[in-house]
């Protein structure tokens, strides 16, 4: 008869020896090793089982890589990108499933990316459109970034990104107090230079390349086009009034060469007026990337704030990094003098502060600093826009307003035209004098809305106005129900979020962003992340 006993009471099976257990058994001093049978063989990891971890090991160290470019190449980024998506289908070759799963988001992306590919078929010219669709595919980042991050290693990605993003912020600092090109205070009567007017420099104005090597003296400036091959056109990059231009025209000849100065100039000082870009050249893709990664970086500030009573003292160091990572890249915002980037920051800001001390009036002291370091970015890069930029700047009066307006103006008034399908995605190139719109500089609307029901008619908008509305509810929901989570990581992301898409959202009614392949990627890297950290997917 068996009797099994647990505590006093006992279960009786005839015809069995009786055993008897305890009411707790220790498996502390318990060696799985002890059960295998001496000289048994030991089993290994497989071939496979290598092949799966270094798949994954580099799809993971490519996002890092994204990181570390994202805020600054687009050459960079992409080549990151590449990597890690080598070692995704490594990993889903081995695994035999690519692990994509089904988000609120299916639905309006394929419609919109549909929309987008019957309106480059109906475009009124379908061979430049087409070849548009390529940059349109980008969104499958978003299913990509979903399929690989979990909710830990989102956390260090964004952390990654955000450090790569300061130190652009201050080199971008350092190069505006040191200088950069040479100002040209004279322009002799003969240079070529002056005589041809596709250069187009002028006294004031600052050169700081020649065929894109930087120059810092004009005695750099006559070795460039001396070392410039003869018959080609002489491309300079220039600052004028603040404004970052690139002039061609100037062939260089053999004669040019032998002058004794052959670019006619004088000038000893470098230039400070200029707009911060960090380690690219374009200001507005380096200011729509700080915005969205110093409302990240105040996220996890305020969201390690909050748990900062708990024991461990990780959460104030953390706190103090990311708060001075925010303090950082909001000053890098101001430098690059962009308008809509301040107003975007200060508005993104608002939105973190507000969703922060929403549940907890004790918060308010928070509340009032961030409102604080916001209004001083705000202040100092009004500043930087009165410095750097060219007269009436900051009241809107100044020429690149103007056109933007008149750009603006044309576009609204053609999109009756066509409001089904739209024009086509870059067709306006073809048609620019034609259909209207001034000048001979070619530039999009400066406004994302405007600019789709341009491109892809007024059904695309709608689409992408209901991308937008499931993505912010989604985001909405989810940090919500982080907030009372101990996982200051996965809340501070999604605190952030918020905060980077509302600024997001605003700069895009005046700044074509999302038309921006940098800013693009980085969006929809965000997108994907925030939506894998609100899954039901346990904690990893």
């Amino acid at each position: 008869m068996l009797s099994v006993s647990t505590g006093g009471e006992a279960l009786i099976f005839p015809g069995c020896t009786t055993l008897e257990f305890a009411d707790e058994i220790d498996l502390s001093s318990h060696n799985p090793a002890n059960d295998i049978p001496e000289g048994a063989p030991v089993a290994r990891p497989t071939f496979t089982a290598h092949a799966l971890r270094f798949a994954e090991g580099t799809a993971f160290c490519g996002l890092l890589l994204y990181a570390v470019f994202a805020p600054h190449s687009i050459a960079g980024a992409w080549i990151a990108l590449s990597v890690s998506i080598s070692g995704w289908l490594a990993r889903g070759l081995l695994r035999r499933t690519l692990q994509l799963q089904r988000t609120p988001l299916d639905l309006p992306l394929w419609l919109f990316y549909a929309w987008s590919g019957v309106s480059a078929l109906l475009s009124a010219e379908p061979r430049i459109s087409l070849l548009k669709l390529i940059s349109v595919s980008t969104f499958f980042i978003f299913y990509f970034v979903h399929s690989l991050v979990t909710r830990r290693t989102a956390v260090i990605i964004a952390a990654l990104m955000i450090a790569s993003g300061a130190a652009g912020a201050l080199r971008s600092a350092f190069e505006v107090a040191r200088g950069r090109g040479v100002v040209v205070e004279e322009i002799e009567t003969d240079s070529p230079l002056r005589r041809h007017a596709s250069s187009g420099v002028a006294a004031g104005d600052s050169i700081w390349r020649v065929n894109e090597r930087r120059v810092n003296s004009v005695a750099e400036i006559d070795q460039a086009i001396r070392d410039a091959p003869a018959g080609e056109p002489l491309k300079l990059s220039l600052f004028s009034q603040g404004e970052q231009v690139e002039r061609e025209g100037l062939i260089v000849t053999s004669e040019l060469k032998e002058r004794e100065s052959p670019s006619g100039l004088r000038g000893t000082r470098l230039s400070h007026r200029f707009r911060a870009s960090g380690w690219t050249r374009h200001y507005e893709t380096f200011a729509e990337t700080l915005q969205i990664l110093a409302q990240l970086s105040l996220g996890f500030a305020l969201a390690h704030w909050q748990r900062r009573r708990q024991t461990s003292p990780l959460p104030r160091l953390r706190f103090a990094l990311f708060a001075a990572a925010f303090l950082v890249l909001a000053a890098g915002i101001a430098l690059t003098a962009m308008r809509t980037a301040l107003v975007a920051f200060a508005i993104g800001a608002c939105v973190v502060a507000w969703r922060t001390t929403a549940a907890a009036a004790a918060h308010g002291r928070a509340r009032l600093v961030v409102i604080v370091v916001v209004a001083v970015a705000v202040a100092s890069g009004a500043f930087a826009v009165w410095v750097t930029r060219s007269e009436g700047a900051l009241s809107l009066q100044d020429d690149s307003a103007r056109l933007r307006f008149e750009v603006a103006r044309v576009a609204l008034a053609r999109v009756p035209v066509r409001p089904v399908f739209g024009h086509g995605m870059d067709a306006v190139k073809e048609h620019w004098t034609e259909w209207g719109f001034p000048g001979d500089v070619q530039i999009h609307t400066h406004s994302t809305p405007l600019q789709l029901a341009f491109d892809r008619g007024l059904p695309a908008l709608l689409l992408w106005l209901w991308l937008l509305t499931v993505f912010w509810l989604t985001l909405s929901r989810g940090e919500k129900q982080f907030r009372l989570s101990p996982d200051a990581g996965a809340h501070g992301l999604l605190l952030g979020a918020t905060g980077a898409f509302a600024g997001f959202c605003a700069s895009s009614l005046v700044n074509y962003n999302f038309g921006d392949a940098e800013v693009a990627l980085v969006l929809w890297w965000l997108m994907g992340t925030v939506v894998k950290i609100v899954s039901r997917e346990p904690l990893r």
